[in-house]
Formats: structure tokens, C-alpha cells, sequence
């Protein structure tokens, strides 16, 4: 397994840790190799991002994936944004992360975090398909929402307080 790192700053010469809603220390964050596409987008997109697991039933895997691996939808409103977005991937060390949530492939540590190296993304949309996941573009995300919420699939709802208004 390898963990990254996504920024819009080009050049982090050490990560230290910083305080998170989601922890009870500071943290540094990082994201594993099978869930990067995730991230793969501008930071406040929100999105729907979803695949099977060991529990996901056939029907589920019919109704939502069909013949995909995993999926990412956003709104028609951030595809401008998504195409002219540019991230830099840092790759992290392993050691001294721990999981924080396997179905999210979110990983932390407690200390400083020295990045292996860093690569530039200029083609979000490319990066997101090489990784092997289909990208939707829908008019509103909330409808996908309820209905993978209420799924057997494992599914990441990310930033969904910037979506658009339910209709």
C-alpha cells in the first residue's frame, strides 16, 4: 500500500500536524493508493464517491456501478473547475501512520511527516480514470446521495454542505 497527499501547495518541505474535527490531536492526513481518486478533485467539490465491498449485494452493484469498479459524481457546476484544477500529490512514508478509517483509506500520524516526493496534477479528470473510476456528472448530487447512502456499497459523501440546493 502507498499513501499520498493532496495540496494545492506545490512545495510542503515537512508536513506537521495540525488540529482536526475528526481527531482528538493534531494530525497529519494522509489518503491510501485504492481510494486517491477521492481526492483527485478541487478540495471543496462535493461528491459522491462509491464501489462495492464483501457485503455489497448484486443488486446494488447492478443499480449503481453496472460494469464499473468504483465511482465519483459531482455536479454539473463544478466541472469547469474540475478540468482546469491542478493538485500536488505528495507521497508519504508508511511509517508512523496509522488508520484512522478503512472504508475512507484515511490514514494519520501524530508526528511530522517528512513527503517522499511530489508530483503535479494539471488533468484532474485524466488522473481520476487512470486510476480506474468512473466519474459522473449529474445536476444534483442528492438524489445518488439517499439512494448510496441507503446501499450495501462502501461510500465516502465528501463536502456535501457545498453541493446545491435539493430541488
Amino acid at each position: 500500500m502507498k499513501l499520498f497527499h493532496l495540496s494545492d501547495d506545490p512545495a510542503i518541505p515537512r508536513f506537521e500536524p495540525r488540529p482536526s474535527a475528526y481527531t482528538a490531536e493534531p494530525v497529519v492526513w494522509a489518503i491510501s493508493d485504492e481510494k486517491i481518486a477521492n481526492y483527485l478533485l478541487p478540495r471543496d467539490c462535493p461528491r459522491v464517491c462509491f464501489r462495492a465491498g464483501t457485503g455489497t449485494s448484486a443488486g446494488d452493484v447492478d443499480r449503481f456501478l453496472g460494469e464499473g469498479r468504483a465511482v465519483i459524481a459531482i455536479e454539473e457546476a463544478w466541472v469547469q473547475r474540475l478540468e482546469s484544477g491542478r493538485l500536488h500529490r505528495y507521497a508519504m512514508p508508511n511509517d508512523g501512520f496509522v488508520l484512522q478509517d478503512e472504508s475512507a483509506g484515511y490514514w494519520v500520524s501524530h508526528g511530522a511527516v517528512d513527503p517522499l516526493g511530489v508530483e503535479t496534477l494539471d488533468d484532474l479528470p485524466g488522473a481520476i480514470a487512470a486510476e480506474g473510476v468512473t466519474l459522473k456528472v449529474l445536476p444534483s448530487l442528492w438524489d445518488l446521495h439517499d439512494g448510496v447512502r441507503e446501499s450495501s456499497l462502501v461510500f465516502s459523501l465528501i463536502r456535501m454542505r457545498n453541493a446545491g440546493a435539493r430541488g
